[in-house]
């Protein structure tokens, strides 16, 4: 029984901008200082890839993003919720 590799949401990454967006934030390094935690190590090309849904960030930065967009975390992970 070997664990494969999850697939990430394809909608996570729409998801993720829209909120930057509607915060305001025009550039990846504004969304960083916003989210950023010394454990996690975030560079503008993180916030890029997690927009493009070709990297899944950690459930910390999930969070953070679910928090600053004021909605809870299961919109962003589940592709049947709007956002």
């Amino acid at each position: 029984m070997g664990r494969g590799r999850r697939e990430i949401p394809r909608r996570l990454g729409e998801k993720l901008k829209k909120i930057r967006l509607n915060l305001g934030i025009e550039t990846y390094e504004e969304m960083i200082s916003r989210i950023d935690r010394p454990e996690m190590s975030l560079y503008p090309s993180s916030i890029y890839l997690f927009e493009q849904g070709e990297r899944e960030p950690l459930l910390a930065v999930l969070l953070r993003y679910a928090r600053l967009g004021k909605i809870p975390v299961e919109v962003l992970i589940d592709d049947d919720l709007d956002y």
